[in-house]
């Protein structure tokens, strides 16, 4: 008999198996090593939204999604966008926010229209120097980078008409109608929802010195913190201005300057600002940590119950440790979605799913 886990593992592939006749490579001299993915259009329940890009990077009816653009991780990138457009019902009614550092910006811009001809997106540049004098070294170089700790800034870097938005990470695939997260309610005065992890050691998030500040550590008095992956997030961006929460993180990047409370990069400054106060999602929308942890690549299983979002967090990454031979079972539910030329050799999955 087969297992639940591994029944959801074979039911998501086969779900999202596509041939390779149904995508179509780029010209050569295109600047993009990327195929063409196919395209997505609305079912007739969808709403008729204005189909000009200007308009719709506005509309409050529109699906809003923010994600950075990194050339290190633009093949994480573009498999996400890809699974959420597969899955998502109305797939024209998405505009997504890119954030690209300033170095990249055009080439990154001419690679997502040929990948997505049909896309509605708008790329802004992020000004790392906002950033790079606050930024303290952490446990994982990549976690490092200015463009990291962007997240932190959409609501400065994102249009004032934009009023909401979900934040993801480059390291996801979505296999649900991503319609589902957007409508989560964040009641009262909570600005950001997502899956908290309250059975988690949250003091181990900070160092001993930090506890033992009082001056410190009673940002958490009256509250019940509770971790959570900064990866998945649906905020309220007019809430997020007008808590000037962008200043109240920088605050705690300085003391971290100052004062070594945390070795995890851009998390933890949102834990000592938000956690205690979150609108909590189902676990189902951020299945994380399937990179290993921040030191080793290691092989993890899903969790048990129902999965909606993938989210290969941590240091290993699905597409370099298929590109290397040593993949783990779960990078095999990443692979149906990767667009990269290279795919086409492990787009035959038979005989590797017997190990799953």
């Amino acid at each position: 008999m087969m297992s639940g886990s591994r029944f959801i593992i074979l039911a998501i592939i086969c779900a999202t198996f596509f041939t390779v006749e149904s995508i179509r490579l780029l010209p050569d001299d295109a600047s993009s090593d990327f195929m063409e993915a196919p395209a997505y259009i609305n079912g007739p329940e969808c709403s008729v939204l204005p189909q000009n890009r200007l308009l719709l990077a506005c509309d409050p009816s529109a699906v809003h999604i923010a994600m950075t653009l990194d050339p290190a991780y633009l093949r994480g990138t573009v498999s996400a966008v890809h699974s959420i457009l597969k899955h998502t019902s109305c797939p024209q009614n998405i505009f997504f926010h890119f954030i690209a550092s300033g170095s990249s910006h055009g080439l990154l811009v001419k690679t997502l229209a040929s990948v997505f001809p049909s896309l509605s997106f708008k790329v802004y540049t992020f000004d790392e120097t906002l950033v790079k004098d606050l930024i303290s070294s952490s446990i994982r170089q990549a976690l490092d980078s200015p463009l990291n700790y962007a997240r932190s800034y959409l609501s400065e870097i994102l249009s004032s008409c934009v009023h909401r938005v979900i934040y993801l990470d480059s390291d996801v695939i979505v296999v649900d109608d991503i319609k589902k997260l957007w409508k989560t309610s964040l009641t009262g005065s909570r600005t950001i929802g997502a899956p908290e992890y309250c059975h988690a050691n949250f003091t181990k998030y900070f160092s001993d010195s930090f506890w033992s500040d009082r001056k410190l550590s009673q940002v958490f008095d009256s509250k019940t913190p509770c971790y959570f992956n900064t990866g998945v997030m649906v905020i309220d961006l007019e809430r997020w201005r007008e808590g000037d929460y962008t200043r109240k993180i920088e605050n705690w990047m300085r003391i971290q300057k100052e004062e070594r409370i945390y070795e995890l990069g851009s998390l933890p400054p949102f834990l000592l600002v938000f956690s205690g106060e979150i609108e909590a999602i189902d676990h189902q929308w951020n299945q994380h940590g399937l990179g290993g942890d921040n030191v080793v690549s290691s092989c993890r299983s899903l969790h048990p119950g129902p999965v909606s979002l993938i989210h290969w967090s941590g240091k290993g990454k699905p597409w370099v440790r298929l590109d290397d031979g040593k993949p783990c079972p779960v990078d095999y539910l990443w692979a149906p979605y990767d667009l990269h030329k290279s795919q086409r050799q492990y787009l035959q999955y038979n005989q590797e799913l017997e190990i799953l």
